[in-house]
């Protein structure tokens, strides 16, 4: 009986995981954020199997999963693996918390290690300049709306990350009503955890923007379409819905790396705004409220390599503008 029972509480500390993990794709989490996730958790079931550990969660509690810590210090050598795995188990425990299936959450008693904070790799000038000029390129070679629609879109794209520094995870859900255009252009960021903030981005963007709202309007308008999402999925031919995922953004970026011969990605696109931003002399109080961390936060990684950069985003609006000086 007592093997039966186990076996029942294994089926369903799985299922849980996996409601889990539906949870989090539905959230807009990318296929590699959910692959590392269940990863860290597959570390944990195999240490309750291995260890001859109850796998049923009504009877995890503190001392439980102090064990678990002290597994993890021995297994793992580095900081960040044991950091990783505690935080997953972290997050799957809060989720039973919310959906009742638990009333505290152990794991929140567990120190975890240090996070190691990796040495910034931006996209050098080099590369993301000629990136911009690829899609530039790419917009005198269109020729149907849809073509065209699609590369504008891919502007956006270009520009929140590294205008504004906007992570895949917000780029996915933006929605048109989120811009303001007052005194400067800004873009509102929504968090489930914290309160929303703005980030202000530069006065050529709303040109671009408004460029691009107006085709893509009129090829919804075509297609019989309504979503509020400022971006969207598509094929060669056709808008499918309203919204990119964050997968989805990333295997754009893998796209124009294979093009053009060289690695770039969201991530250091996004850090090279960093630079850019601390080598404009924006206040770090600001960035970091761009950037939405706290205000304890350190930018000294980037401060450290502030001399080995060298960024500027004026060719941004010049290039757009010689652009539509050919056309016109």
């Amino acid at each position: 009986m007592e093997m039966k029972s186990e076996h029942n509480n294994l089926g369903q500390l799985l299922k849980w995981q996996d409601d889990f993990f539906k949870n989090l794709e539905h959230k807009g989490r990318s296929t590699n954020t959910l692959k590392n996730y269940k990863t860290d958790l597959d570390c944990f079931n195999n240490y309750l199997s291995d260890h001859k550990r109850t796998t049923e969660i009504g009877k995890f509690s503190i001392p439980e999963v102090m064990e678990y810590g002290k597994f993890l210090e021995e297994k793992y050598s580095s900081d960040n693996s044991r950091r990783r795995r505690v935080q997953a188990l972290r997050l799957f425990f809060d989720y039973l918390v919310e959906e009742g299936y638990f009333n505290h959450n152990p794991v929140r008693k567990v120190p975890t290690s240090p996070k190691f904070l990796d040495i910034p790799r931006p996209a050098s000038f080099a590369h993301l300049k000629t990136l911009w000029f690829y899609l530039l390129d790419n917009e005198k070679e269109a020729k149907s709306k849809m073509e065209k629609v699609i590369i504008k879109r891919n502007q956006m794209i270009f520009l929140l990350i590294y205008t504004g520094a906007l992570k895949v995870s917000e780029l996915s859900t933006i929605k048109k009503s989120d811009f303001s255009f007052g005194q400067n252009p800004r873009v509102l960021i929504r968090h489930q955890k914290r309160d929303p903030y703005t980030v202000s981005l530069p006065n050529f963007f709303r040109n671009i923007y408004e460029s691009y709202i107006m085709l893509l309007e009129d090829v919804k308008a075509d297609s019989e379409m309504s979503f509020d999402q400022l971006l969207f999925n598509a094929n060669a031919h056709k808008i499918i819905s309203g919204g990119i995922s964050p997968r989805g953004i990333e295997l754009l970026f893998k796209s124009w790396s294979k093009e053009l011969v060289f690695e770039i990605t969201p991530k250091s696109l996004r850090q090279a705004c960093i630079f850019t931003w601390l080598q404009k002399g924006q206040k770090e109080a600001v960035i970091k409220e761009w950037m939405g961390v706290s205000p304890s936060y350190s930018l000294k990684l980037y401060r450290d390599h502030l001399n080995s950069h060298n960024y500027s985003d004026d060719f941004l609006a010049a290039s757009y503008q010689e652009l539509y000086r050919e056309r016109a």
